[in-house]
């Protein structure tokens, strides 16, 4: 299988087309920490899920864990019909409803943003439930990608009853608009395993 020319370059021209973050004088630099059902950061913390299965440092795809470690927040999605433009120092672009994330570790796409109809394994991103409302890309096996580590891992809005995720990190999406505000380029997260 082979991969159109334009569908290797989606990521750079979602990011570069609508994009848009706060100036540079107002971004600000806070990095988060995940840990025991809790998202904190210098200044405030609030609830939050993890992956099904917990967090792992062997994270691999279909597991249903968070990755542990230390990774860049990359840049994010806002769904423009559901939420005004989040003021973030992250670049930020629109959701469209062919946004798709490849979560099949055979696709030469894997765990990048692909054009929906899109031949590999993916997930859409334009959701109905509203928990991909607002995401950020959490910059885990991106650079480089490792076929099979694990795909798709968000900071993204949580389901109501904060039911575990499929690997991402997921908060109120209440908690999550106003967080943006404090994020910027050079923002990590660091995703620890429970103490419990």
């Amino acid at each position: 299988m082979t991969v159109s020319r334009r569908a290797l370059l989606i990521l750079p021209l979602a990011i570069g087309h609508g994009a848009r973050k706060l100036a540079a004088s107002e971004a600000r630099v806070v990095d988060l920490i995940y840990a025991d059902g809790v998202l904190s950061w210098p200044g405030g913390d609030t609830r939050a899920a993890c992956g099904r299965t917990g967090v792992r440092a062997d994270k691999r795809e279909g597991d249903g864990a968070s990755p542990a470690g230390t990774f860049p927040l990359l840049y994010g999605f806002y769904r423009a019909d559901r939420v005004a433009w989040p003021a973030t120092g992250l670049p930020l672009t629109p959701l469209r409803p062919n946004y798709g994330w490849s979560d099949d570790p055979a696709d030469p796409s894997y765990n990048r943003l692909v054009s929906r109809p899109h031949p590999g394994h993916h997930e859409s991103l334009w959701r109905a439930d509203g928990l991909y409302d607002v995401i950020v890309v959490i910059g885990y096996n991106t650079d480089p990608v490792v076929t099979d580590a694990g795909s798709a891992i968000f900071l993204h809005v949580a389901h109501s009853d904060f039911a575990p995720t499929q690997g991402c990190i997921a908060v109120a999406r209440d908690a999550l608009i106003p967080l943006l505000g404090l994020l910027g380029t050079g923002s990590t997260i660091t995703i620890r395993a429970d103490s419990r």
